[in-house]
């Protein structure tokens, strides 16, 4: 099993998929490594050399920024506007939408599950 960037590369899958486990690299970025690594994208991943897995680990570690360092990144950005006190970071600490998403009927992800307000009958106990 190969492990590039501190993750375990899932077992029987093709390179171009299984490089996406890795955080921080999508299926474009998968498709840029391995054809800069001269591997073909439909070769399996238990099928991969020492050498081969040498060559995509030297990539990503000279060309992009992933999991751990790229988390950190995203969190010090997150707390950077959080701190700032802007629109966005008052989003943030709120656990709202950031990107101007409509919350009144909408959001449930963010704002969690929907809590009913004490005292109000519902509109099925009324009829």
């Amino acid at each position: 099993m190969a492990r590039i960037a501190g993750v375990d590369l899932p077992r029987n899958k093709r390179m171009e998929v299984a490089l996406t486990y890795i955080f921080g690299i999508g299926r474009p970025a998968a498709k840029k490594i391995l054809s800069e690594a001269q591997i073909d994208l439909g070769k399996k991943s238990d099928t991969l050399t020492e050498i081969e897995v040498a060559k995509i680990r030297e990539i990503i570690d000279r060309e992009m920024k992933v999991e751990g360092d790229l988390r950190r990144e995203t969190s010090l950005n997150i707390k950077r506007l959080v701190d700032l006190g802007c629109y966005r970071g008052t989003r943030h600490r709120k656990s709202l939408p950031v990107h101007g998403q409509r919350t009144h009927s909408n959001a449930r992800t963010r704002k969690g599950p929907a809590v009913a307000i004490a005292g109000k009958k519902s509109v099925k106990a009324m009829k």
